[in-house]
């Protein structure tokens, strides 16, 4: 059975859907308290650089460029990210983040590359 990858915003009330929860965001959320936020993972090699989210974050305007940058580090962390994923054993992975607009962030990038890893 495939794994089933979502995406959810941690200010979103965490519900027994969810699953296994992983933090995606480099930076522990504003406001939110580890208790509240009911995270399994925080794994640091799924998100994107310092660097290249201090990029994205003055060049907005340049999704394509980011995700062809996130892309490629995703891809030279992979035997790592590939080494904990197969450590989860639950149906159902959300990836969580604090993003504004996950469908235009790192969120949807690191899920279609679990997807295509699964």
């Amino acid at each position: 059975m495939a794994t089933e990858f979502q995406i959810k915003r941690i200010y979103d009330e965490p519900d027994d859907n969810d699953g296994y929860r992983i933090l995606i965001d480099r930076l522990w959320p504003r406001g939110i308290t580890k208790a509240k936020a009911k995270i399994d993972l925080w794994p640091k090699d799924f998100t994107p650089s310092t660097e290249l989210r201090k990029w994205f974050h003055a060049n907005s305007d340049r999704y394509d460029e980011f995700v062809a940058k996130y892309q490629y580090e995703l891809e030279e962390r992979q035997t790592d990210i590939q080494q904990t994923m197969a450590s989860i054993t639950q149906p159902t992975i959300t990836l969580i983040t604090s993003v504004k607009d996950p469908e235009q962030s790192h969120a949807v990038v690191l899920q279609q590359f679990l997807i295509n890893l699964n």
